[in-house]
């Protein structure tokens, strides 16, 4: 039989126990997420779920990191085409529904630093183990964008609004202990035994009764699909932002490694017709 994975060149697969599926991330400069990595993070889930032989996923990061997010070259081809703006964010919203609606248990293991594309799979999964140095960063107000993908949808729910709303405006980071604290991860161990911790978690539940595991899961997140109009309104505000002047300082601001300047682009806000 071929093997359904063979074709997700950029992602790393093994079976580290029965009926657990491990995904790595494994890319240059900390696991960034480049055009061809954030499509098969989007494409992944409909395989994931019709695949037998897994009954819980563990996802992580190779090295250092998580992931770093999306690449700037990745983010100056948005800005720059209309067509590669609607490519990805059908990607983002894939990304977020798929994971949702997967029927297997997601974990995430964190460590280190996780933005973008790779926070969304760490924050959206069903079972988040992070260290307690790791750096989560939603960074999408710093870029010039709004805060899309996952974060309308889940943040809230997770960590109450007060919190969601200062991360996601500040763009300050938090570290691991700290997001359990808030009650945005499920789970913070030392940095050494995030893997560890995330692999046992995986395997009890695969050896679990999958269809109660499969059901509670769907029944939960039916709060997820509650806020789906939420999540669609900030999907197609971030989009908008790609096109706009603020993520062009956003995006030479972090090349030039300095503090952007939006007052030169100019803060009328938009909505204000």
């Amino acid at each position: 039989m071929s093997d359904p994975y063979a074709s997700f060149t950029s992602l790393k697969f093994d079976r580290p126990a029965p009926g657990v599926l491990r995904l790595v991330l494994d890319a240059p400069n900390l696991n960034a997420v480049d055009p061809r990595m954030h499509g098969e993070l989007a494409d992944i889930w409909p395989v994931i779920d019709r695949d037998e032989e897994t009954r819980a996923v563990l996802v992580q990061g190779a090295g250092k990191a998580f992931s770093a997010g999306g690449t700037f070259d990745s983010i100056e081809r948005m800005t720059a085409e209309h067509a590669v703006r609607v490519r990805v964010m059908r990607e983002a919203r894939d990304m977020v529904y798929g994971v949702l609606n997967c029927s297997k248990p997601v974990i995430s293991a964190i460590h280190g630093p996780a933005v973008g594309a790779g926070l969304v799979i760490g924050m959206m999964a069903d079972i988040s183990v992070v260290g307690r140095t790791a750096k989560i960063v939603d960074g999408h107000t710093r870029l010039g964008v709004a805060a899309g993908d996952h974060a309308a949808i889940c943040w809230p729910l997770l960590c109450g609004m007060a919190k969601a709303k200062y991360y996601l405006l500040t763009c300050e980071s938090l570290s691991g202990e700290e997001a359990e604290r808030i009650g945005l991860v499920s789970k913070c161990v030392e940095d050494d035994r995030v893997q560890a911790e995330g692999l046992r978690i995986a395997t009890n539940l695969a050896a679990g009764a999958g269809s109660a595991i499969s059901w509670t899961k769907r029944s939960l997140n039916h709060w997820y699909r509650s806020a789906s109009p939420i999540f669609e309104a900030s999907l197609g505000l971030e989009f908008l932002g790609f096109g706009g002047p603020e993520v062009l300082e956003g995006v030479a601001s972090h090349r030039e490694k300095r503090r952007p300047d939006f007052e030169a682009v100019g803060r009328k806000n938009p909505l204000d017709l």
